[in-house]
Parts: C-alpha cells; sequence; structure tokens
C-alpha cells in the first residue's frame, strides 16, 4: 500500500501515547444531562417535552426543524427539570434540556435485533437516517440526512479516519474495537448514493487500524483501505480527497463552498459510518459517542459518553485535573475551541476534551514577520496567510477578497508554524466574517 498525502501542511507533536493503547470504557452515567436543542448546523430542534415529564433513553426530545435541521433524544431516563437557556461551547447561551438521572437506564426499545438493511429500500434508510438525528461526528455536525440530499450522483464515498489532530483518539479506538461497523456504515452510504467506490483514509501512526479495517473490509472488492502520511490537517476533506483520489476539490469563494460533490466525492467520519449503521440497522437513535478526554487530566481515557453530559463529569472520570488547568479546549488543539468553563455539555461534535497546563497555554507575544515563508509553506490552500493578515489589518476587503481569503480552510498551520507568534489564523477567519456580512449587505440591497 502506498502512503499518499497532499501538498503543504504541518507536522505538530501528536502527542497521542496518552490514549491511543485506552481501550474505550463506558462514562460513568451523569447525574444530569443538558443537551442543547441547537447542536448540529442549521436551525435548532424544536422541544416536545416540558418541565416535569418522565422521559427514556432514545426518546424524541427535540424534533427537528423545518430545512436544515435535526432531531435530538434523551441520552438517559428521567425527569425534565427544566427547558431553558445555558452556555454552550460557542460561547453564546442556548436552549437545551436539562433532565435528571433516575439511575433507571430505561430505554425506550432494546435496540439488539438488527435488521438487513440490504433488504431495505433506500428511501428508507434515509428516513431512519433523520429519524435518529445523525449529524457528522468529526466536529463539522452538517446532518447527515441533509448532506445525503444535497449530494449530487458521486464515484467515491470517503471516511476519514486520518484523526490528525493532536491528542485525540477516539476514531482509532473505534476502528479497532468496531470495524465491521465502520465498513457497514461505508456500504449503507454506498447503496444510497449508488457510489462505485468506497475508499477508507488512515494515517500510517495508526498501523493497527490500518490493518483492522483493511480486515473488517474482505470480501468487499467495492472497498479500499488507503494508507496516508501523518501530516496535518491530512483529515480536512479537500486535503483528504486529494490523497485518496488524487482529484482537486474547488476552493470556498464568496459566492459559494467547494463542495466534495463538485468532483464526484461524498466524505463522512468513520464515527458517523458506525451511527448510521446503528441507525438504518438498528434504529437506535444517536444518544452517545466516543470521545477522547486527555492532557493534564490524572487519568487519559477514551469514553463512551452520553451527549449532554457536562465537560467537569467528564474531567472528573478521567481522575479530575493534574494540576492547575491552564485551558481547556472543546476538540484538538488545532482547530479546538476554547471554552471558558467546564460546565458545558458535551454535544453530539465532541470528539475531545483536552486539559492543557498553564506552561503550554500561552499564546506568547506578537512581533513582526520576518518574511520566513513557514505559514506559506505550510498552507495546504497555496495560501499567503501573511498577506491576507496584512489586507484585514489595513481594512481592505477587496484584496483580501482577491487574494482568495475565503479559500481558507481555518486548520491554523499559519499560526502553528509562526515564530513571530502572529495570531495568522485569527486574522483571517475575522476578515472571512467580515467580508461575508459586507456580501450579506450587498445582496440585500439589490
Amino acid at each position: 500500500m502506498s502512503h499518499k498525502t497532499f501538498k503543504g501542511g504541518v507536522h505538530p507533536p501528536d502527542s497521542k501515547l496518552l490514549t491511543k493503547d485506552k481501550p474505550i470504557v463506558e462514562a460513568p452515567p451523569p447525574s444530569l444531562v443538558i443537551i442543547p436543542l441547537g447542536q448540529h448546523i442549521g436551525r435548532p430542534a424544536i422541544p416536545i417535552v416540558k418541565k416535569k415529564d418522565i422521559v427514556k433513553v432514545g426518546q424524541l426530545i427535540g424534533k427537528a426543524a423545518d430545512g436544515l435541521s435535526a432531531s435530538v433524544h434523551s441520552s438517559i431516563s428521567g425527569e425534565v427539570i427544566a427547558v431553558s437557556t445555558y452556555p454552550d461551547m460557542f460561547g453564546k447561551f442556548s436552549l437545551a434540556i436539562e433532565i435528571r438521572n433516575d439511575d433507571k437506564d430505561e430505554w425506550i426499545d432494546d435496540f439488539s435485533e438488527r435488521e438487513d438493511w440490504q433488504s431495505l429500500d433506500i428511501e428508507e434508510m434515509k428516513k431512519r437516517i433523520a429519524d435518529a438525528g445523525i449529524v457528522g461526528l468529526g466536529g463539522a455536525t452538517f446532518p447527515v440526512e441533509y448532506k445525503i440530499k444535497f449530494s449530487p450522483p458521486v464515484d467515491y464515498i470517503i471516511l476519514n479516519g486520518a484523526e490528525c489532530e493532536p491528542y485525540l483518539t477516539a476514531d482509532h479506538r473505534l476502528m479497532l474495537e468496531d470495524s465491521k461497523s465502520i465498513v457497514e456504515g461505508l456500504k449503507i452510504l454506498m447503496k444510497i448514493l449508488n457510489a462505485k467506490q468506497g475508499l477508507i483514509g488512515i494515517e500510517d501512526n495508526k498501523m493497527n487500524a490500518v490493518e483492522a479495517m483493511t480486515k473488517a473490509a474482505e470480501g468487499h472488492s467495492d472497498v479500499e483501505v488507503i494508507t496516508l502520511h501523518v501530516k496535518y490537517p491530512q483529515g480536512a476533506e479537500k486535503q483528504l480527497i486529494k490523497a485518496a483520489t488524487g482529484l482537486e476539490t474547488p476552493p470556498n469563494t464568496v459566492d459559494g463552498l467547494g463542495l466534495p460533490g463538485n468532483v464526484g466525492c461524498y466524505v463522512q467520519n468513520v464515527a458517523t459510518a458506525s451511527a448510521i449503521y446503528d441507525a438504518v440497522t438498528l434504529k437506535k437513535p444517536l444518544v452517545s459517542r466516543i470521545t477522547t478526554v486527555t492532557g493534564a487530566v490524572k487519568n487519559p481515557q477514551n469514553f463512551n459518553i452520553r451527549i449532554g453530559t457536562k465537560f467537569s463529569a467528564l474531567i472528573e472520570a478521567a481522575g479530575g485535573y493534574d494540576g492547575k488547568p491552564g485551558k481547556l479546549i472543546a476538540g484538538g488543539p488545532m482547530m479546538g475551541m476554547a471554552q471558558y468553563t467546564d460546565e458545558i455539555p458535551a454535544i453530539k461534535g465532541t470528539s475531545g476534551i483536552l486539559v492543557l497546563p498553564e506552561d503550554m497555554a500561552s499564546l506568547g507575544e506578537e512581533g513582526p514577520c520576518i518574511g520566513c515563508s513557514r505559514c506559506i509553506d505550510g498552507c495546504p490552500m497555496n495560501l499567503m496567510p501573511t498577506l491576507l493578515a496584512t489586507y484585514v489589518r489595513a481594512n481592505r476587503w477587496d484584496l483580501a477578497e482577491e487574494a482568495d481569503i475565503m479559500a481558507c480552510i481555518k486548520c491554523g498551520s499559519c499560526s502553528y508554524t509562526c515564530p513571530a507568534k502572529i495570531p495568522l489564523y485569527h486574522y483571517i477567519l475575522y476578515g472571512q466574517t467580515t467580508i461575508m456580512g459586507i456580501v450579506r449587505e450587498r445582496k440585500a440591497k439589490k
């Protein structure tokens, strides 16, 4: 097997030794959960329960809104305490449902008898995916129902098993411990989208996962495991497509996104494929996921967590903080989001919870650009980050747009490589947000 990759990218320490050999364990059942109704891209779900209602595990508590949305289900059994606003991982207050655990763990069904998905028609499989509230579990949280609906005909279904973010090992462990469900989920997607080939991309620091997935794919001549070089952001959609197929996905512009479907591809995370398999064959809703809790905690672990469990409870399950925490991150250190409290709930897209010690949390003082071009060499989209930052600081939105600022995939490679500690990613993100606001105003005036 050839080890494939893409041009550009960086090589941060992978820091996966803390958990890569730790089997998945069930996180202790939380005493309560806070389940946001807007834990996906699109419109928040509409609550269909009220205070004092008694619910079971897997029960629908938030119905998908019209348009782009996803259903939400209870992850524990117990009493609804409140339907109110709570702080979330995005730094906002959003509507959520708080449920107190009755410790009975009563499910709406036993979800033990699988149906043969090959006997189901495509519309029924789509309905089960929608009913289960499946979203992208790699972090993007795009509702799978709509990702399928919006996809043009494709040749390739590509599963992302790269897990290129440092520290995170949830996908790695899932590929080792439940490889069959991933392959079956891939085959379901191939049937729904009538794709000719299924590809599973895995970085070569997970060769045991390559072996496990290759064995699981035996007998499926239309499924191939692709071994990828370790490089960040190897798991980014455009870079994964380039490495796995050689195809160039168009960059994003102010007029629209360069999507995998433009080059006949459809991409999902390996954990999403596993959840699709459960949804289609068991009608099982998405109420839990695999999450890595790691960094400066006493016992880093890969947990199967109930959606809505507070970060504080999961950190406690990992032995608690190891020393004074310097930074708490939802996700990995490259693309994750720093949090101001550990009292926020884990959602469908929470692939990791990372605690950095104080000596690793400092951003450093920004200095002048020394013209080293490291950010340019590392950019996987062949952009000039320092030039884009200069235009943003000068409020030259026209020049920033001409220099393809919208093509940035927000991987953070530029900031990581910059010896002057210039927050290039933040300048570019601010520029993208501002330009899109200008575009919306321009369209509104027409």
